[in-house]
């Protein structure tokens, strides 16, 4: 009987306070914390991510795992995450992301899978790799490549880059709507990029 009550109170308050403001009535009512994570990463950019070419060295079939580090791989550690969007600010579940990058010398491995790997995202469409800080080569400045692949829609391949790097200015291909958020502690960085597809 007590809980009936105490229902019929909740509804009998809303059904009277349609001017209260609903912060007001998450905080009476709900969790204001569950109200504000449920607002979508993209609501401020619903522009979808960038093209890029996939450049020469994308291999297929590389291996699933959420770890591009193992023994003999050096350099700066780094993890990337973030969250996969549809333009109408809905996580996509299930998408493969497959990254490639240079290692801390620059150069690619075009033999096997070292510093490549796929993943794909959770029921909230987020991602997260571990790896490292990839090197400099010739007329390029620091970057990721990565190609998405949707259950449903056009695949995309695009390329990541560091913010504050000397050859952005030079590099042909960059492109400052591909800059990721930077976080650096000192041991580790961590990066952020929120994908959002057509």
């Amino acid at each position: 009987m007590q809980t009936r009550r105490v229902s019929l109170g909740r509804r009998d308050f809303l059904r009277r306070s349609c001017t209260v403001p609903s912060t007001l009535l998450l905080l009476a009512f709900g969790n204001v914390d569950d109200a504000v994570s449920a607002t979508p990463g993209c609501a401020d950019d619903h522009e979808p991510t960038r093209r890029q070419t996939a450049g020469p060295f994308f291999l297929p079939h590389s291996p699933q795992r959420v770890s591009l580090l193992e023994p003999g791989i050096n350099g700066t550690k780094i993890v990337l995450s973030g969250r996969v969007w549809s333009s109408r600010c809905i996580a996509v579940s299930g998408a493969l992301l497959d990254f490639w990058h240079a290692d801390d010398a620059g150069a690619y491995d075009v033999e096997g899978f070292r510093l490549r790997g796929h993943q794909f995202t959770d029921s909230e469409g987020r991602y997260r790799l571990e790896t490292i800080v990839p090197g400099l080569y010739p007329g390029r400045t620091r970057h990721f490549h990565v190609t998405l692949r949707p259950p449903k829609g056009p695949v995309l391949t695009t390329q990541l880059y560091f913010p504050d790097e000397r050859r952005n200015a030079v590099d042909s291909l960059f492109d400052r709507r591909l800059l990721m958020t930077i976080d650096d502690d000192g041991a580790q960085k961590a990066a952020r990029f929120d994908f959002v597809l057509v």
